[in-house]
C-alpha cells in the first residue's frame, strides 16, 4: 500500500512540474517560410525579400536598366526621362511593361493595381513615399543615384536574386577598363563633358555618372573641369570651360511633353564664336553622343555604351 502511495504522490508531482513548466512559444512564422525569405539591407533600413518575387516594379532609370541587365523584365517601370515612353536602347526590352509615372512622382494606383512583390526605389528621390510603397509591396531603396551606380547594382541584384550575375557584370566591366586603360597607354587626353539643356549648359565635374567613368578608365580632365563635385552651370560667356582634347556633349531636350527638337537646344551654343574658338572645335574633336546613355540612366547597360562610344571617338 505505501508503495501506491508513494507512486501515487510521484506521479502528481511530475504532473505538478510539467504544468508549471513554462512552454517555448512557436517560432514567428515568416512570409513564404523562412526558407524562401532573404534579408535586404537597404537605404531604409532591413526588408524581407521573397527569394522568387517575379512581379518587380521599378522606380528609376537606372534600377530599369540594372534590372534588364540583370535579366529581370519588370511588370512596371517610371517613364524614361526621354523617349516613348522608354529609352531607346532599352525599348525593344521594355514592350508590355507598364508605365506608372515618373521618376519624380510615381502613381501609386498604377503601382498597387499591379500586384508587385517587389518594389525598387532610391531615398534620394523616394523617401517621402517610403511607407505607403511598403504597404504596398516589399520595398528596397538605394541611397542615391548615379556616382554608386556600382553599388546600387550590387543591392538590387541582391533584391531581384541576381548577385552572381551581378558579380559577372562588374567582372565584365573591369575587364574592359584594363583593355582600354592599356590601350590608352601613356597618352594624356583631356576630356570635356558638357550637357545642352532647354536655356542653360552645364559642364561635368568627377563626381557625375560620366565623369567617374572617364575617370576610373584613365582619361584626364581639363583643368576647369578636374574637381570634385557633380556639375556646374556655365553661361555663354563661360564657354572656354567646355575646352579639352577632346569634348563630348549631349543634348537634353526636357521632359516628356515639354521636350524641344535637340538641335533647337544645341545649336545657340555650337553658334557662338567663344564655342569656335575651342581647340577641339578647331581640331574637329568635338562629338555628340547620347544623353541617356551619358548621363540620365547612370546603369550598367548605359555605362558600357558609353565606354564604346569613348572607344570609338579616340580611336582606341
Amino acid at each position: 500500500m505505501k508503495s501506491k502511495k508513494w507512486l501515487g504522490l510521484l506521479l502528481f508531482l511530475v504532473g505538478f512540474c510539467i504544468a508549471c513548466t513554462p512552454q517555448l512559444a512557436p517560432p514567428e512564422s515568416l512570409p513564404n517560410g523562412a526558407e524562401s525569405v532573404r534579408q535586404i539591407q537597404h537605404a531604409m533600413g532591413t526588408t524581407q525579400v521573397a527569394k522568387d518575387s517575379s512581379r518587380v516594379v521599378i522606380l528609376t532609370n537606372e534600377g530599369t536598366d540594372m534590372a534588364l541587365a540583370l535579366g529581370v523584365t519588370p511588370v512596371g517601370a517610371v517613364r524614361s526621362w526621354s523617349g516613348d515612353p522608354y529609352y531607346d536602347y532599352i525599348a525593344a526590352e521594355m514592350t508590355g511593361v507598364e508605365m506608372v509615372g515618373n521618376e519624380l512622382q510615381p502613381n501609386l494606383e498604377k503601382i498597387a493595381a499591379l500586384k508587385p512583390d517587389l518594389i525598387l526605389g532610391s531615398k534620394v528621390r523616394h523617401k517621402g513615399i517610403y511607407r505607403k510603397l511598403r504597404a504596398i509591396a516589399p520595398t528596397v531603396f538605394s541611397e542615391t543615384l548615379g556616382v554608386t551606380w556600382k553599388d546600387n547594382l550590387k543591392l538590387y541584384s541582391e533584391a531581384l536574386g541576381h548577385s552572381e550575375q551581378a558579380e559577372v557584370l562588374l567582372a565584365e566591366w573591369d575587364a574592359r577598363v584594363a583593355d582600354f586603360q592599356e590601350r590608352l597607354g601613356d597618352q594624356n587626353i583631356e576630356v570635356s563633358l558638357v550637357r545642352f539643356m532647354p536655356g542653360a549648359a552645364r559642364v561635368y565635374y568627377k563626381d557625375s555618372f560620366p565623369g567617374q567613368i572617364v575617370n576610373e578608365v584613365g582619361l584626364a580632365r581639363p583643368e576647369e573641369q578636374d574637381r570634385n563635385g557633380f556639375a556646374q552651370q556655365v553661361s555663354l560667356e563661360q564657354i572656354s570651360a567646355m575646352d579639352g582634347d577632346a569634348i563630348f556633349y549631349f543634348v537634353f531636350g526636357g521632359s516628356q511633353g515639354e521636350q524641344q527638337p535637340l538641335e533647337t537646344v544645341s545649336q545657340p551654343w555650337l553658334d557662338q564664336p567663344l564655342w569656335q574658338r575651342l581647340s577641339a572645335v578647331q581640331t574637329g574633336k568635338v562629338y555628340a553622343v547620347d544623353d541617356a546613355i551619358w548621363t540620365s540612366s547612370s546603369g550598367i547597360k548605359a555605362a558600357n555604351l558609353m565606354l564604346d562610344d569613348l572607344y570609338i571617338h579616340l580611336n582606341l
